[in-house]
């Protein structure tokens, strides 16, 4: 047996269908489509079901894709923002060695809403010894407070809901 005499095994190999070539090929003048109609002409596009109201569109939206689907920026979670410039002023209006807090800077008017919490960052320059409480610092945030001589207290997150704000600040009060 040499290498020009190999065959494959009967019936594992089938000849390519060619259409559209001629009556006597068998599958010349409509290519094996038939007459006329969508499918004779073209394909039925994707996720068509004749008619019937597709999956896809059964189906609810998902994912933020497209005109109508849910807003991604729903569940977006903002925080109050504050530098440490901020800090500065509001140490020097309410005393030294201060005891800074999410709630103080409610009640103060300094912050409208905490969101999902407060975030300290390390902008601007810092020379009192004050307390900050918050839920993030920055690196930079915390050095500065630090080298002035105050201190930086992490909070728990904050849970988001009306119904779970008194749990949160309550936990918040177990951290100090």
């Amino acid at each position: 047996m040499r290498l020009h005499e190999l065959t494959p095994a009967a019936g594992s190999r089938h000849r390519t269908k060619r259409v559209g070539r001629g009556i006597g090929s068998g599958h010349g003048k409509t290519a094996c489509r038939g007459d006329k109609g969508q499918k004779a002409r073209t394909t039925i596009r994707p996720g068509f079901e004749g008619g019937q109201t597709p999956l896809y569109m059964r189906l609810r939206k998902h994912g933020g894709r497209g005109k109508g689907a849910m807003p991604q920026r729903m569940f977006k979670r903002e925080h109050a923002v504050l530098n440490v410039s901020s800090l500065q002023r509001i140490a020097e209006k309410v005393g030294k060695e201060a005891v800074i807090t999410p709630q103080l800077l409610l009640e103060k008017r300094l912050l409208r809403k905490l969101g999902a919490g407060l975030r300290v960052l390390g902008g601007g320059e810092l020379n009192l010894p004050i307390t900050v409480h918050a839920h993030h610092f920055s690196q930079s945030a915390k050095e500065r407070i630090e080298a002035a001589g105050g201190r930086a207290v992490v909070l728990a997150a904050r849970a988001l809901g009306p119904a779970q704000e008194d749990s949160a600040s309550a936990a918040a009060e177990e951290v100090n």
